[in-house]
């Protein structure tokens, strides 16, 4: 039940040629059991703890993780509302426009974050898992990021960055550590407290705010409300849900442009909630030696967005702002949110272990990726398996699963108004010819191709265009070859699934409908299996 092995490094870099050339040698001369027990031997050498490499006062530097949220800000783009904070934080430092994450749901996405590695590579890509009966050990060697920040010296800390203030920016009595979300056992003593202010004088911190983000709207239209009045309270005004444009597989209906504006507005208060902590860092004279880093954990939640692997779902803002880092830069290449690990270690001045799949994109000697990957795995009771690799042109996808319609009863989204609207409209006939075939298809493609530039919402599918055939075959093969290099485990087993679902259930009220749904959404997931489909 358990998944502890030593894992391949895929990304190499320079400074590890002579440890990767031994490893070459070693893949060529040994069977591949051999092999791994060779790796294990050789994690004292090819996978060091981050150890200092300078002398001189080290930065601090301070995470935002935002939930569910997109590249939704004014300097990426977005002209319905204004969010001068992340602005301003982007004219500082340098703002990244194809950055992705490789998991586009938040346990998956936060497991690979923590550990800069793949989910997939240290098996904890399914959502919210190896929490009960079932647990996940990550493989020998590899170590949570505070971790081996704590080691280095660092204060490390987790909260919403402000006293008295949670990480949806309500008032509260007390102050507590934010969220984490791993799947995977982890020891509870990497965070030294909630917040930098106990650290010892003169010690670095390693900060991470976590804020709601796109969850503060809820999932009905009374959150929405309460969330329009927040803002209303706050700015003077609400986001007009007239006035939002939505993706063109969405219909303008009430209930989906009241929740986009909803949205909107919770994108407005995390800038706000942003700006707050900057300037804590300056009025406290820490902003000049802070690197910091900005991001969301993935994308909207919504039909096409979270747990999907389309731009709705994976692409993120990121912003890297601080000492050493050139202000006013906006750089377009692809970067993946696991890099934030590498980028973190660098900035401290700690060697990057061998076994650590992000890079450091803030290098002087980096050479930009030429593809980035993606996968989606079970969410909840929805059992599926998705991977896709992205290039600078196009976005593969390919689903493990295509017998299994895209909106798969999970009892997650299908708790949300904006879903069960969806779901009314498909009912009634009622839905634009595109919402029907995007969404509420019986089967899906098996496989998906599209010019992610030109084609922002990912609705041409390319596949089956013999113009693209050589694209296609091209990016099926380098998806392939990601798989087997990192070690992909793919589905889990149905013994494996029984337990996590058990798991689930365990915390769900029983006899409430939630409990109902999840359950018997879990029997038409094995019944599925059993099919084959």
């Amino acid at each position: 039940m358990e998944r502890s092995e030593e894992i391949p490094h895929v990304n190499a870099r320079v400074d590890d040629w002579n440890g990767l050339q031994l490893m070459g040698f070693l893949i060529a001369c040994f069977t591949p059991m051999r092999f791994l027990l060779l790796c294990c031997l050789l994690v004292p050498i090819s996978a060091r703890a981050a150890e200092p490499l300078r002398t001189e006062p080290r930065p601090n530097i301070l995470w935002f993780v935002v939930d569910d949220m997109s590249a939704d800000f004014s300097c990426y783009g977005e002209t319905t509302i204004t969010t001068p904070h992340v602005d301003r934080l982007a004219a500082a430092g340098t703002r990244f426009t194809r950055a992705f994450v490789t998991a586009p749901v938040c346990s998956s996405s936060r497991s690979a974050m923590i550990t800069g590695c793949y989910q997939t590579t240290i098996g904890a890509h399914h959502h919210r898992s190896g929490r009960g009966q079932h647990r996940i050990a990550l493989p020998a060697g590899v170590e949570p990021l505070p971790a081996l920040m704590r080691k280095a010296g660092y204060f490390t800390c987790i909260g919403s960055g402000l006293s008295g203030i949670d990480h949806r920016g309500l008032p509260v009595k007390k102050d507590r550590q934010g969220k984490t979300d791993y799947n995977l056992d982890w020891d509870e003593a990497i965070y030294d407290s909630h917040d930098w202010a106990a650290r010892k004088e003169g010690q670095p911190f390693f900060m991470q705010v976590q804020l709601h983000g796109g969850k503060l709207r809820g999932e009905s239209s009374a959150s929405c409300g309460a969330l329009r009045k927040r803002a209303t309270d706050r700015f003077g005004a609400a986001v007009d849900p007239d006035k939002v444009t939505l993706p063109p597989h969405y219909p303008r209906d009430p209930v989906l442009l009241e929740d986009w504006a909803a949205y909107l507005d919770s994108v407005r208060l995390t800038d706000h909630h942003v700006g707050q902590v900057m300037e804590r860092l300056r009025a406290e004279s820490l902003l000049e030696n802070t690197l910091v880093i900005f991001m969301t954990d993935h994308g909207i939640s919504h039909a096409r967005g979270k747990q999907f692997l389309y731009d709705e779902g994976t692409h993120i803002p990121f912003v890297i702002a601080g000492p050493g880092v050139k202000a006013g830069e906006v750089r377009d290449d692809l970067i993946e949110h696991i890099d934030m690990a590498a980028i973190t270690l660098a900035a401290a001045g700690l060697e990057i272990p061998i076994w650590m799949q992000g890079r450091d994109v803030l290098a002087a000697d980096y050479q930009p990726r030429d593809a980035v990957f993606a996968a989606r795995d079970r969410c909840g009771e929805a059992a599926d398996r998705i991977r896709s690799v992205r290039t600078a042109t196009h976005l593969y996808i390919r689903n493990f699963h295509p017998e299994r319609p895209h909106l798969m009863p999970n009892d997650y989204k299908d708790g949300k108004a904006i879903i069960r609207r969806l779901r009314e409209l498909h009912a009634a006939g009622s839905l634009p010819e595109l919402s029907e075939n995007l969404l509420f298809a019986p089967v899906r493609p098996a496989e998906e191709l599209y010019e992610w530039k030109t084609d922002r919402w990912q609705v041409k599918n390319l596949a089956e265009d013999p113009s693209h055939e050589e694209m296609r075959r091209n990016l099926s093969t380098r998806l392939d070859q990601w798989i087997t290099e990192s070690r992909d485990p793919g589905d889990e087993s149905p013994e494996i699934y029984d337990l996590e679902i058990a798991d689930e259930l365990a915390v769900i009220k029983a006899g409430s409908e939630r409990h109902r749904a999840f359950s018997e959404n879990a029997e038409v997931y094995r019944a599925w299996m059993k099919e084959g489909k």
